[in-house]
C-alpha cells in the first residue's frame, strides 16, 4: 500500500467519492495535470459519499470556528480524493506548493487562517513538514457556493 494512503487509514481517514453536485455537472475538471504540476479547482468538505458535508452558513453566525475546521479537513480529504484520482498514487507528489482558503464568513469574522489551518494540519500530518509546507491565503468571503462554510484551492509538484 502506498504510504499516504496507509498514514489515512491508519488516522482512520476515508477519501471521498467524487463530489455529488446539487446542480448537475460542473464544466471543468477538479485537478487538472499540467507538467509536473497538479493544479486543483476549488472543493468543499463532502462527506464520505461524495455529498456536500454539513453544517452549512456562515462562519460566526450558523457554523463555528471549531466547526469550520473540522470542514476544512474534511475539504483536504475531498481535494486528496481528486488528486488521487488524477495521479494514480498521491506518494507521486513531491511538494505542496501553495493553497488558496476561502471560508464564507458572518460580518465581523476575522480568524479565517485558524479554519484553513483544518486544511493545513491534515496536509503536514500526512506528508511532513518538507513535502507538505506551502504558501497560503485564508480570505474570508460574502459567500460560498452551495452556501458550503469553507473552499479550499491548491496547487502541488508531482512526479512525472
Amino acid at each position: 500500500m502506498a504510504r499516504i494512503e496507509q498514514r489515512l487509514g491508519e488516522l482512520g481517514l476515508v477519501l471521498p467519492a467524487p463530489l455529488k453536485t446539487p446542480v448537475g455537472r460542473l464544466p471543468f475538471t477538479m485537478a487538472r495535470i499540467v507538467g509536473a504540476r497538479a493544479l486543483i479547482a476549488g472543493h468543499g468538505p463532502l462527506n464520505p459519499d461524495g455529498s456536500l458535508a454539513r453544517p452549512f452558513g456562515k462562519v460566526g453566525r450558523e457554523v463555528s470556528a471549531a466547526e469550520a475546521y473540522v470542514l476544512a479537513r474534511l475539504t483536504g480529504l475531498a481535494i486528496l480524493a481528486s488528486l488521487k484520482r488524477a495521479i494514480g498514487d498521491l506518494d507521486r507528489v513531491r511538494a505542496w506548493t501553495r493553497a488558496f482558503g476561502m471560508v464564507n464568513v458572518a460580518p465581523g469574522f476575522v480568524d479565517t487562517p485558524s479554519v484553513i489551518n483544518g486544511f493545513s494540519d491534515l496536509i503536514l500530518e500526512l506528508y511532513g513538514p518538507e513535502t507538505g509546507a506551502h504558501a497560503r491565503s485564508a480570505v474570508g468571503m460574502a459567500e460560498l457556493p452551495f452556501n458550503t462554510a469553507v473552499e479550499i484551492e491548491a496547487e502541488v509538484e508531482i512526479e512525472s
